[in-house]
């Protein structure tokens, strides 16, 4: 079973959790305000691609605006996962690593208003933003020879032998080195709200993200790279409204 698949089988799990649960306020889905939480999962990224954290404000019945914060890990998908004799992993080629901070501006309309207590409700949505890439290098374990090995960025021509490769080095090691890169990003989802409460929400959005950089990100230096990315995604979501 495959990263994707076990990540929402555990979304799912979760929401049928919440939506069994009991409490005095379910029916009621009279609010101004949410707040939200999300793990996203996404084609660009890995089991976990990122993190989400929304506000919503109602500006009608059946529409609102939100201003929301990602942070996620972009990778090539050429990148491949390797174990090393010591049995540790690595990504062979990989020489960076890509942080995207997406501040974000929305709205949001109401399609289907879900019944009391039951149903889904079904929402559209489109945001836009700026995009701040952190580009930090990739450091990995490399023997030198039998005794001796140095902890380094990946370089293509120093770093051939995949064999030599020990694993990667600590955890944001190198991570004072990172450069920056600029863009903006645009994305476009439908949302499904399965919680049962007022105070309490809980759903899926399901949509799809085209993010541009003013240049190249050279995530893996013998492939090709990119500065414009486009991934689907779908963003499990828990937060509360007032």
């Amino acid at each position: 079973m495959n990263s994707f698949k076990i990540f929402f089988l555990a979304c799912f799990a979760m929401i049928a959790s919440t939506a069994y649960a009991q409490r005095e306020d379910a029916g009621n889905y009279e609010y101004d305000k949410e707040f939200l939480f999300g793990l996203n999962k996404n084609t660009n990224g890995g089991l976990i691609g990122g993190f989400v954290f929304k506000v919503g404000t109602r500006i009608t019945d059946d529409q609102f605006s939100f201003f929301a914060v990602e942070l996620s890990n972009v990778k090539n998908p050429k990148e491949v996962r390797y174990n090393t004799v010591l049995g540790n992993s690595y990504i062979f080629g990989k020489s960076n690593y890509l942080y995207a901070i997406r501040p974000q501006y929305g709205r949001e309309v109401i399609l289907f208003k879900k019944a009391p207590n039951q149903g889904v409700q079904v929402s559209a949505l489109a945001a836009v933003g700026p995009s701040i890439g952190l580009i930090a290098p990739y450091y990995i374990e490399y023997a030198i020879n039998r005794l001796e090995s140095v902890r380094e960025q990946y370089d293509p021509e120093i770093h051939g032998v995949r064999y030599n490769i020990l694993g990667t080095g600590r955890l944001f090691e190198g991570i004072g080195q990172s450069q920056l890169a600029v863009g903006a990003n645009l994305k476009a989802a439908m949302n499904f709200e399965f919680g049962v409460f007022k105070s309490n929400v809980t759903g899926l959005e399901l949509g799809y993200m085209i993010e541009g950089y003013s240049k190249e990100i050279p995530l893996i230096p013998t492939a090709e790279n990119k500065q414009l990315f486009q991934s689907a995604y779908f963003t499990f979501y828990y937060g509360f409204r007032k």
